[in-house]
């Protein structure tokens, strides 16, 4: 396998207020919609989709489908992260995201890494860390990763 994250889908439960927190509250390009269903995120690097949770159990598996019919809560074991080039943004980009309708997890504070992060989680309850201070960033926006 090459060593790539093509997709991240996140399974919601109103794909219309998903697309709107993200396209209208945290500023993600228009996303491709080759169907009412579903959304596609451009990003620099890993793209971002949004999927119907329903419809995304079935298509794992019908042992997957009781399963997202209950209400998602509590700690998934995954967040997703959201790198900045400077401090501030960290606050810029946590306070877009509670204005949108994000809740903030963690507020923005230094790091026992040497960094600055916070926690938000989305409406659907994904949580995302927006932080600053562990890598350099790569001409194209990427993460400059040591080798």
């Amino acid at each position: 396998m090459e060593p790539r994250i093509s997709i991240v889908t996140l399974g919601v439960r109103d794909l219309a207020r998903a697309i709107a927190f993200y396209r209208d509250g945290l500023g993600l390009p228009a996303p491709h919609q080759p169907s009412p269903e579903v959304a596609f995120f451009r990003t620099r690097g890993t793209c971002l989709s949004l999927y119907p949770v329903d419809k995304l159990a079935e298509d794992v598996g019908d042992a997957h489908v009781a399963a997202a019919k209950q209400p998602q809560s509590g700690f998934r074991g995954i967040a997703l992260a959201h790198n900045v080039r400077t401090r501030d943004e960290v606050d810029t980009v946590l306070a877009a995201a509670q204005k949108a309708g994000a809740s903030i997890e963690k507020p923005a504070q230094e790091t026992f890494w040497g960094g600055y992060s916070g926690y938000f989680a989305d409406p659907e309850g994904y949580l995302w860390e927006v932080a600053y201070g562990a890598f350099d960033f790569n001409e194209d926006g990427s993460l400059k990763i040591p080798e």
